[in-house]
C-alpha cells in the first residue's frame, strides 16, 4: 500500500503478519477492479481513521489494490467531479458542495455509496450527564438562567458561563445568534474558548473535576467518545431560521435545533460498477456516532495516528465490521492482523 501526503510518497513497509494475503489473481477476481482503489484521508480524525479502515479490509478482505492520498472535502470533492479520483471519500460533508455533487450525482460521474455515520453528524448544546441527573428541571435551553449560578464564570461571578464555539468557526455566528434568541445575555457570559483545543481542555477539566459546565460541542469527537453528556433540548430545527441564524446581516434571530447533516460515502461511480462485492461492503459499514467516538477516544488516549487507530478497531470491534463483509472475507482480515 501507497501513501501520499502532501508531496511526499513513502511506500510503507507491512509486517509480516499482514503480508499474508491471497494470489494476486484472486485478489483481482475478488475485488472486482484490478484498478488501484484510492482513498481520501482527510485531514480530520474520524475520517482520516475510517479512510484506514477501509483500506484495511478492501486490501486483505477482498484483495484490492488500495492507496490512500491525502484529502480535504472541496479538492476532494472537486477532483472526484472532474477525474473520478480519488475512487472513495470515506466521510464526505456535502453541505458546502451540495450543488456541485447533486449535479455530479445526476450526471452518473459520482455517487454515493452509503451513509458513514447512520445517525448523522451531532451538534447541539450540552451538560455533563452528572449535572443533569443531579438537576432533573434542566432539561431544555430555556432553563438554563433559572440555573445559572451552577454555571458561575470566575471572572463575572454575577453571570453563568456558557462555552461557546471556537472563533473564526462558522458555527460562532450561529452559537452568538442562538444566545441572543434565547435571551441569555441577562445570566450568561458568551464565553470564547479562543480555540478548538482550548475549548477541549476546558471540558475535560471539568468533567475530571465533577465540576458543572455548560457548553458547544459536536461529534463523533473522542470528547464525545470518552465522557457522558447530555444534550439539552432546543425547538426543532427549522432550515429558514437556521440559515438567518448563520448570516449576521439577518434579523430577527430564532430558536432552532442545529441540523444533523447526513454523512456519506462519496465514490467515482467507475468503482460500484467494477467491482459489486465493494459496492455491497460500503452500503453495509455504516458507524454510529457512540461507535466513532469510542475508536476515536481510543486513539486520543493512546496519542495513537489513524492508522493505528484502524488497526485497533480492526482488533477490537470484529463483531462490528465482520457483519459488513463476506465471511472468508472475515477471516482473512482477522488472518492477516
Amino acid at each position: 500500500m501507497t501513501f501520499k501526503l502532501g508531496g511526499f510518497v513513502a511506500a510503507i513497509g507491512l509486517t509480516a503478519g499482514l503480508m499474508v494475503a491471497l494470489p494476486v489473481a484472486a485478489q483481482a477476481a475478488e475485488c472486482g477492479t484490478d484498478k488501484t482503489i484510492d482513498i481520501a484521508e482527510m485531514n480530520w480524525p474520524s475520517a482520516a481513521a475510517l479512510a484506514h479502515i477501509h483500506a484495511i479490509i478492501l486490501e486483505k478482505g477482498f484483495g484490492c489494490s488500495v492507496e490512500i492520498v491525502a484529502g480535504d472535502t472541496v479538492p476532494t470533492s472537486a477532483s472526484m467531479l472532474s477525474k473520478g479520483v480519488p475512487a472513495l471519500a470515506p466521510e464526505l460533508w456535502t453541505g458546502t458542495i451540495q450543488d456541485a455533487w447533486d449535479k455530479g450525482v445526476a450526471e452518473g460521474t459520482v455517487s454515493v455509496a452509503g451513509v458513514a455515520i447512520s445517525d448523522g453528524a451531532v451538534e447541539g448544546w450540552w451538560i455533563p450527564t452528572y449535572v443533569a441527573e443531579a438537576n432533573p428541571g434542566l432539561k431544555r435551553v430555556e432553563d438554563l438562567p433559572e440555573y445559572w449560578e451552577l454555571f458561575k464564570d470566575a471572572d463575572d461571578p454575577s453571570q453563568g458561563r456558557f462555552y461557546g464555539c471556537p472563533p473564526g468557526w462558522g458555527c460562532e455566528i450561529i452559537n452568538t445568534a442562538l444566545f441572543e434568541a434565547f435571551e441569555l445575555e441577562d445570566s450568561f457570559n458568551l464565553f470564547s474558548p479562543g480555540s478548538g483545543g482550548n475549548l477541549d481542555a476546558a471540558i475535560t477539566r471539568a468533567f475530571v473535576r465533577e465540576e458543572p459546565i455548560a457548553f458547544y460541542y459536536w461529534g463523533p469527537t473522542s470528547i464525545m467518545g470518552k465522557y457522558a453528556m447530555t444534550k439539552l433540548e432546543m425547538p426543532a430545527y427549522d432550515e429558514a431560521i437556521h440559515a438567518c441564524n448563520a448570516d449576521p446581516a439577518c434579523e430577527p434571530k430564532g430558536k432552532s435545533a442545529f441540523p444533523t447533516p447526513p454523512v456519506i460515502k462519496g465514490v467515482a461511480t467507475w468503482l460500484l460498477g467494477e467491482a459489486p462485492a465493494i459496492a455491497d461492503y460500503l452500503k453495509k459499514s455504516t458507524l454510529t456516532n457512540v461507535e466513532i467516538s469510542r475508536m476515536l477516544s481510543w486513539g486520543d488516549e493512546n496519542k495513537a495516528g489513524a492508522r493505528e487507530t484502524a488497526e485497533n478497531f480492526i482488533a477490537t470491534e470484529a463483531d462490528l465490521w465482520s457483519q459488513w463483509v463476506p465471511a472468508d472475507a472475515a477471516e482473512a482480515i482477522k488472518a492477516s492482523m
